[in-house]
């Protein structure tokens, strides 16, 4: 058996299972990610692609990200897309957490059929269900008219309104992503709470301490990782979302995935829509990398504690 044989033998299954994870990720995210910072110093042209480098356009071109930096309509569009992803993350949050909490306090045939249900809006197309809530937020709608009925039995009739606005607002917008990224939040929460041993709920309760203070002493902190991993998960995709404030958000307060997409498609000025993606994943990849960071070392401290 040759020396390339005998070498693949031992380590090239192991290596080859190794390296296509990496493969992957310099194929379909590095040079993807290289070929976007590269037309973001390109100088906007007319021909086709609409981007060139060198002659009579300069080698590096910054113009897109200073205007990034001086042109308020890149500046409010990254402002409103951290509010909406914020506030939807929050709400995911919120909604998701007891649903987690209670998948793992139930029996494993009704957990099943739960889990079965949280993951059973991804069965149906995604432009399908916004679609969907399209036809809820409409004025004429049955949704829109018990929301109003309730505004109007609630306050005094001078506020009554004949419908509630909801389409083409921020609303609308936190309302959809929360509806569309709640799986998200609570699919990392239970995974991270399923884990916990119940036994220290016990051990707590036993000692004296509350129900309340039993959360918020014990399970709280010890699903932290899922509560962050859960947030990631709704507030990246969130914050670069399209489709949703496209179709039900407010065209004069776009986020800014919209506003690449515009500047792609329409304007045709890629090179400033590679700058504001660059910015964007900037953005959403420098945090995650310093938790990570934080987090690494927070285990290489546990682990070296004798």
């Amino acid at each position: 058996m040759s020396v390339v044989a005998q070498w693949f033998n031992r380590r090239g299954w192991r290596d080859l299972i190794i390296g296509l994870p990496y493969l992957w990720l310099v194929a379909f995210f590095l040079l993807p990610f290289l070929i976007v910072i590269a037309m973001s110093v390109a100088t906007r042209t007319p021909t086709a692609p609409p981007f060139g480098y060198g002659g009579d356009n300069p080698a590096i071109n910054l113009e897109g990200y200073r205007r990034l930096l001086s042109d308020t309509l890149y500046l409010r569009a990254f402002v409103t897309s951290l509010m909406n992803a914020g506030t939807a993350t929050l709400l995911c949050l919120l909604l998701g957490y007891p649903m987690a909490l209670g998948l793992t306090r139930v029996s494993k045939g009704w957990r099943n059929i739960l889990l079965m249900l949280v993951i059973l809006p991804f069965w149906t197309s995604f432009l399908l269900r916004v679609y969907a809530w399209m036809g809820l937020m409409g004025r004429n709608s049955w949704f829109n008219q018990l929301l109003t009925d309730g505004w109007n039995w609630l306050v005094p009739t001078a506020w009554a309104v004949n419908s509630v606005p909801m389409m083409h607002t921020n609303f609308a917008v936190v309302l959809v992503m929360v509806y569309t990224y709640l799986p998200f939040m609570i699919l990392p929460l239970y995974a991270n709470l399923e884990r916990l041993d119940p036994q220290l709920d016990e051990a707590a309760m036993d000692l004296g301490s509350r129900p309340s203070r039993v959360f918020l002493d014990v399970t709280l902190p010890q699903s932290i990782p899922g509560i962050i991993a859960g947030g990631l998960l709704v507030f990246i995709p969130a914050a670069g979302e399209l489709v949703i404030p496209t179709l039900v958000g407010n065209s004069a307060s776009p986020m800014i995935g919209r506003v690449i997409s515009d500047e792609f498609a329409q304007a045709r000025d890629w090179p400033m829509a590679s700058a504001v993606a660059v910015a964007l994943l900037m953005l959403m990849v420098l945090p995650t990398m310093a938790y990570s960071h934080y987090q690494s070392k927070a285990e290489h401290r546990e682990d070296d504690t004798p």
